[in-house]
């Protein structure tokens, strides 16, 4: 699995993990932050291998149609993004206050 997808999946377990079932986060906790394998997992909950798969699989499904409904994630990426850019800004010795404004407004904007 890649790196990127165990990122993204991550953050969107942390964005909407109190909108799965008991079992649906205790397999993705365990999947994906404890790096159990589904074997380990499915030896651990007396399940088989392709039942832990299933769920882990519908999990990540269900908290990419999370993502595109509600774009808490992609909102969060956005602000950090800004945030950013006017560290960068504050950084820099030349005056960017019109810069500051813009971006604190475009900051504002976003839900």
């Amino acid at each position: 699995m890649s790196l990127v997808k165990t990122t993204r999946i991550n953050f969107l377990f942390d964005f909407y993990q109190s909108l799965l079932t008991d079992k649906q986060r205790t397999y993705m906790k365990l999947y994906y932050l404890e790096d159990l394998s589904l074997g380990e997992i499915a030896n651990e909950h007396g399940v088989s291998r392709q039942a832990v798969y299933d769920n882990v699989r519908r999990t990540e499904t269900m908290l990419e149609d999370y993502e595109q409904k509600l774009e808490l994630f992609s909102k969060f990426q956005k602000r950090m993004n800004i945030v950013e850019q006017m560290e960068k800004l504050l950084m820099s010795q030349t005056d960017q206050k019109a810069d500051l404004k813009s971006l604190l407004a475009t900051l504002k904007d976003h839900d």
